[in-house]
């Protein structure tokens, strides 16, 4: 396998010894091609009977009633096909479709989505909203901004405001003033890794590691900011690397001490580790930084990393 060898010791030193191995092969395996059936735009009933008259071979996920997966040799069908074309189905990986599910949106709500391109989660949450109340879903890029806008006039997304904007900063115009917050934070994307795709990979090093998690830092800080007092803050990232998981909660409970609390969180599935209690020798985390969880390269899903904090205090 050619990935770095630095990822390898560091992810060896990350998973639980039991599941490295199998975990390590994943990267290097096939993987099916997963998607939901957009909420917006019909049912999944209705979606299952067109594709399975148009030959797909479809495998219901286990935990999630709308989304499924084909071989991944169908994948390119499937982009092609009349119902992915106007916007009736999203392919997502199902790791990907976690945080908006813990987050759980309420319809008369104003919920944050704080880096929101190309739109996924954006989607999935206007989908559990039934179009109903408000998303702010706020993207900094230019180029990947009028991708998630496009995305969410494509998929029929009503109750989305969209804004071109420093996530870092839109919580000095607006403290307090959501009920959730969604931050699935830009990363370095090591769940993503794929041996046999180098482009995946061949920009990584422990640098960028730590650049992403300084921007990580600023972004959690914004969150915690613009969250009402009593609501929920998912944090979510694609990446192993406890500096852009662990360390960021962690930080973000120093800063708000006592006005912060990590909540429990269970998963309908059992490739999941919990957050590590400390990371290269360094000084041991909060103790509740453990109730997050790193879902494990296992059974079609990436590598992810998801925390729910809720805001006990005001930080006005």
């Amino acid at each position: 396998m050619s990935l770095p060898e630095t990822f390898r010791t560091r992810l060896q030193a990350i998973l639980p010894a039991e599941h490295f191995a199998t975990c390590w092969q994943s990267l290097a395996a096939e993987q099916p091609t997963a998607f939901r059936a957009n909420a917006l735009k019909g049912t999944p009933d209705a979606l299952v009977a067109e594709l399975t008259a148009e030959g797909f071979a479809l495998t219901p996920l286990a935990w999630k009633a709308d989304a499924f997966v084909v071989p991944a040799a169908q994948r390119r069908a499937l982009t092609e096909c009349a119902a992915y074309c106007e916007g009736r189905l999203y392919i997502q990986n199902p790791s990907s479709m976690v945080p908006p599910i813990l987050l759980a949106p309420q319809s008369e709500e104003c919920i944050l989505d704080l880096g929101a391109a190309p739109g996924s989660k954006t989607l999935q949450l206007a989908g559990l909203m039934g179009n109903q109340g408000s998303i702010w879903a706020v993207e900094s890029v230019r180029s990947r901004f009028f991708r998630l806008r496009d995305n969410l006039t494509r998929h029929g997304a009503e109750n989305v405001q969209t804004h071109l904007a420093d996530g870092t900063r839109i919580w000095r115009r607006h403290p307090e003033s959501f009920d959730r917050v969604l931050l699935d934070a830009p990363c370095s994307s090591e769940g993503r890794f794929r041996a046999d795709v180098p482009k995946t990979y061949a920009y990584w090093s422990e640098k960028k590691i730590a650049e992403a998690s300084r921007k990580q830092r600023r972004l959690c800080y914004s969150a915690v900011q613009c969250l009402k007092p009593g609501g929920v803050l998912v944090y979510s990232t694609c990446t192993f690397a406890p500096e852009e998981n662990e360390a960021i909660i962690n930080r973000v409970l120093r800063q708000f001490a006592g006005a912060l609390t990590v909540e429990d969180i269970a998963l309908p599935f059992d490739n999941v580790a919990s957050g590590l209690s400390q990371w290269r020798g360094k000084k041991a985390f909060d103790d509740q930084v453990q109730r997050a969880k790193r879902i494990l390269p296992l059974e079609g899903m990436e590598g992810f990393f998801v925390c729910r904090l809720r805001k006990t205090a005001s930080t006005r």
